[in-house]
């Protein structure tokens, strides 16, 4: 198995790059992300797509994919974070020219739509990335919420572990590998795309937010028979917030859906965990190595 790059953690003084890859971000929605992240000690550079915009995104094709290319080119920056998802990084990421990142790999950080790019870097360059909260998630309030400063420890090198009380819907037992995935409709894309990781040995992990019970259900079947169930060794269930049903009911609940699915793949399968556009909504590495353990009282993802 290959191993998987992590990029240099940050100390103090290194910078931080927001760019907006996708959609549209007002600019006074990053203020307190950057107030935060200089109190953390950090350099913060703020991208012309912030606060840009071209119809529905932050700018044409060519303006987003040129700033995070020139983050990504840039070796004094130490990583990107994006200030929002919505839809717009498949529109660039196979016009992204990544050799200057294999050569001095960095931290992305995001999720949402920027899910694909986390599970690219993987992919093809086996570097570690972070999925997590993005700039317009930071409160104007000090401390951040807990799921906001785990940020900054993970970026510095710290390790979390990430618990859930017990669900009905869990299956109990000890999982596992690298961790890959993120939301549910962005893993459901890349399917059949050298986005998806390869190999048999991950933990996977899916949220969504805003989807119809019954593209939940047909997005599960895709990742059943494009192969996905077969390579992983626990599977984490996040947040699925906002969920919309149709005008007759699809009769089943998200967690009934989901769970059907999984609870005869003979895997630890936990329920409920806050991995969410919901909050709160804890970081992970995409790319890091964890165990997942569902137990009777609940679970626990714990990087090792």
């Amino acid at each position: 198995m290959t191993t998987t790059i992590t990029p240099p953690y940050l100390q103090p003084g290194d910078t931080i790059a927001i760019t907006c890859p996708a959609g549209f971000l007002p600019h006074h929605k990053v203020e307190a992300c950057v107030a935060t992240l200089q109190l953390w000690g950090f350099r913060v550079i703020v991208g012309n797509t912030v606060g840009n915009q071209h119809h529905y995104f932050a700018g044409t094709i060519e303006e987003r994919k040129t700033e995070i290319q020139n983050f990504l080119n840039d070796t004094t920056i130490q990583a990107i974070l994006c200030g929002r998802g919505g839809y717009g990084v498949s529109q660039i990421i196979d016009t992204l020219n990544f050799e200057v990142f294999k050569q001095h790999p960095k931290w992305l950080l995001g999720f949402s739509d920027i899910t694909l790019l986390l599970n690219h870097v993987l992919a093809n360059y086996q570097v570690a990335s972070m999925h997590c909260s993005m700039a317009a998630a930071f409160t104007k309030e000090q401390p951040q919420p807990l799921h906001i400063q785990a940020i900054h420890t993970l970026l510095t090198g710290g390790k979390q572990a990430i618990t859930q009380a017990f669900n009905q819907h869990n299956v109990q037992g000890i999982g596992a590998g690298t961790l890959i995935g993120g939301n549910l409709t962005l893993m459901a894309h890349i399917m059949g795309t050298n986005s998806l990781p390869q190999g048999n040995n991950y933990l996977l992990f899916l949220e969504d937010v805003g989807e119809y019970l019954y593209n939940i259900d047909r997005m599960l079947h895709q990742l059943k028979r494009a192969g996905l169930w077969q390579q992983v060794k626990g599977i984490i269930v996040g947040g699925f917030t906002d969920m919309k049903d149709t005008t007759i009911p699809y009769g089943k609940s998200i967690n009934a859906i989901v769970s059907e699915h999984l609870h005869a793949l003979n895997i630890p399968v936990a329920f409920d965990m806050p991995i969410s556009h919901g909050e709160p909504n804890y970081p992970v590495k995409v790319g890091g190595y964890y165990q997942l353990h569902v137990h009777e009282a609940g679970a626990i993802l714990q990087e090792m």
